[in-house]
């Protein structure tokens, strides 16, 4: 079992005192604020989380940094491009920093977890007054008292694997809504460095979600994600009788007309019980996310996924045979260091194989602290770009055939917004997350309906209401 601890109710009033202490601060005074979240959907919900606790500090939101009294950017650091694109956001508000000197601009999340960045951001980025790391997000409003009340510049990436009840969150708008189970990572992919930043795992107790599943189907969500760096390892550190299959099923009988998806699933813990349970959970959406990252036992094995191959895909051929309308989707890495191109053509043979719905692709990044950051890498950019180009391509075929199958056919949606398309005003979700246009009379934003699909694209399936 995990040493995680659950944040103490003396410690969640203390951060209350100072939501009212910094609200009290800004009595009389319109303060806005403006939140840009990079990565992934645990970082979209951490920035829910922020955003509601600087609700109860008084703050409104706003879109726009340049009208905002404080700036905060969420970060990622999986991929060198989400940093790069961190550094660039703040860099450019330097100018903005001089203009008006009371601006507070704020950075946390997994790139701001890292000790190489908090010294980047000391030393290159004045204009940064507050970070924070991933284990210090529930102590945000002590923090950002600090700067208000005369601390030049607060930098806190320190903290326990906690978990943190009670906090205030701020969604979006529409059916969507992310429910987190879990937080951190165990699994060591020598490529991965979600570990060292979000520590490990840690579960919350299920009274905890299914509380907060049925406070989300009151308030009118019916999309709704549970979220975990693996949700196949839900409960193990509980020591409870109850895995993730066990929890799905308990979600699946709060009442209420709601879809429930997750993400993300590691092949090495997903189980015929998975299966067997999404089968028979009504509410439980026939959609997985099963990131395999490479066809080729070999590269696997220097990932260290601790599965081959060949179990893959016996998991696969076990949902779709229990399963036959699930759609499947996953993640590739080209090029991870010392990928032979027969590594590649077996990774290209299962893709074929399989036939993803949806496929996300990526060419490998270098992560400083990672084992694969020392790996040998005889291959060069130009043999991992065409080996990236020919998965692009053959996925491409793969689902305009797939979704070409869906012409004709008359499917449950779920509106969740307006599309740019005049003549498909709204946009849909099918059950398994396809995303659909849609025509028709009295179509409402959050509402299910019937849709036949009138014509396919690449991307988008179209349809008109029955």
């Amino acid at each position: 079992m995990s040493q995680q601890t659950t944040v103490s109710a003396e410690q969640l009033r203390a951060q209350f005192g100072d939501m009212s202490l910094v609200a009290a601060m800004n009595h009389g005074r319109e303060k806005r604020a403006y939140t840009h979240t990079f990565g992934c959907q645990q970082n979209e919900a951490d920035t829910e989380t922020i955003r509601g606790m600087l609700a109860e500090m008084g703050y409104q939101m706003t879109d726009s940094p340049e009208h905002a009294d404080f700036i905060l950017f969420n970060t990622c650091a999986v991929r060198e491009h989400a940093e790069d694109r961190a550094f660039g956001n703040i860099g450019a508000l330097s100018h903005l920093k001089k203009q008006r000197p009371d601006v507070i601009i704020a950075l946390c999340g997994c790139m701001a977890q890292q000790e190489k960045n908090v010294e980047k951001i000391k030393k290159s980025y004045p204009q940064v007054s507050l970070l924070f790391g991933t284990h210090a997000l529930w102590r945000f409003p002590s923090l950002l008292r600090r700067v208000l009340t005369g601390e030049k510049r607060v930098f806190d990436i320190g903290g326990a694997d906690d978990i943190a009840e009670g906090l205030p969150v701020l969604r979006g708008e529409g059916p969507k809504a992310w429910l987190s189970i879990m937080y951190g990572c165990n699994n060591f992919c020598t490529y991965c460095i979600v570990p060292y930043v979000r520590g490990r795992e840690r579960s919350r107790r299920p009274e905890e979600i299914e509380a907060e599943l049925r406070e989300l189907t009151r308030e009118g969500y019916k999309d709704i994600t549970l979220l975990g760096q693996n949700v196949n390892s839900y409960g193990k550190d509980l020591g409870l009788e109850i895995d993730f299959s066990d929890l799905l099923r308990r979600l699946n009988d709060v009442p209420g007309d709601f879809l429930l998806r997750f993400m993300t699933s590691h092949p090495k813990d997903a189980s015929r019980k998975l299966i067997d349970t999404m089968a028979a959970c009504s509410k439980v959406a026939k959609q997985l996310h099963l990131p395999v990252q490479s066809g080729s036992d070999a590269v696997l094995s220097r990932m260290n996924r601790r599965y081959t191959a060949g179990e893959y895909r016996e998991l696969i051929r076990y949902a779709r045979e229990e399963i036959p309308e699930i759609v499947l989707s996953s993640d590739i890495i080209v090029g991870f260091p010392g990928e032979t191109e027969a590594d590649f053509e077996e990774t290209l043979r299962l893709t074929q194989e399989i036939e993803y719905d949806l496929l996300f692709t990526f060419l490998y990044s270098k992560r400083s602290g990672t084992p694969a950051a020392s790996y040998e890498d005889p291959a060069t950019s130009a043999e991992k770009q065409a080996r990236f180009e020919r998965l692009l391509r053959a996925q491409d075929e793969i689902v305009a055939r797939r979704q070409a199958a869906y012409q004709g056919k008359t499917l449950r949606l779920l509106v969740d917004g307006e599309s740019k398309n005049p003549d498909y005003p709204f946009t849909a979700r099918t059950e398994g997350n396809l995303l659909v246009c849609v025509r028709g009379e009295d179509i409402v934003v959050g509402s299910f309906i019937e849709a036949e699909i009138e014509k396919t694209s690449l991307r988008c399936l179209y349809a008109q209401k029955r």
